[in-house]
């Protein structure tokens, strides 16, 4: 069987680090990825995914990666059961990290810029929702 994720996509808040009572690390974080198309509206819309990793790809995601920053994430799908306080069950989609690439450029001190730069070239589109 196979069950890979593939996604690239913005963070929409800092990770959020925990660590379990025996001492393992794992962070928490929502990737807005965005679909393919424009909507009815000419909008671009996009998914809001729960992406979760552990030891030290969790302290590394914590330490380095913050709200807005662009990441890869390779990983598997997987859904969790519970009940919700009302007694119903429910179930939740997350995908477990087994890998998490940085796309953001890692920020340095700001150091005297000369006074002209040569524009950047556009990796993105500005128009993404996220």
């Amino acid at each position: 069987m196979l069950n890979n994720v593939t996604l690239v996509g913005r963070l929409t808040a800092d990770p959020e680090l925990r660590y379990t009572q025996n001492g393992t690390a794992v962070a928490s974080f929502t990737l807005a990825v965005g679909r393919d198309y424009k909507n009815a509206a000419g909008e671009r819309e996009a998914d809001f995914i729960s992406i979760q990793c552990w030891r030290g790809t969790a302290e590394n995601c914590a330490k380095h990666m913050h709200k807005g920053d662009f990441c890869a994430v390779d990983g598997r799908l997987q859904i969790n059961s519970y009940q919700a306080k009302d007694g119903s069950n429910r179930k939740a989609a997350v995908v477990v990290a087994e890998m998490v690439y940085f796309i953001s450029a890692i920020k340095q001190p700001q150091q005297d810029k000369p006074a002209e730069t040569a524009p950047r070239e556009k990796l993105f589109d500005d128009d993404l929702p996220f």
